[in-house]
């Protein structure tokens, strides 16, 4: 092996503190819960939508995610 591979520093990442990832996170959670509500459960006794149009654009996601729609 040579000096100049040996010499190498060992690079270690900086931990980023759980204040920064936080808002971020939440705002994820809120997004996934959104449109988990809009591909699953719209259309149905709590529809904020109102037709079929909702409905049919999100057929196929329902069905990939395992919800009953028929």
């Amino acid at each position: 092996m040579s000096q100049a591979a040996a010499a190498r520093p060992i690079v270690v990442p900086a931990p980023i503190p759980l204040r920064e990832i936080a808002p971020w996170a939440l705002f994820a959670g809120v997004l996934l819960l959104a449109l988990m509500y809009v591909v699953g459960m719209d259309q149905g006794a709590t529809s904020v939508f109102s037709g079929e149009m909702l409905h049919e654009f999100m057929h196929d996601g329902r069905h990939l995610l395992g919800f009953p729609c028929h």
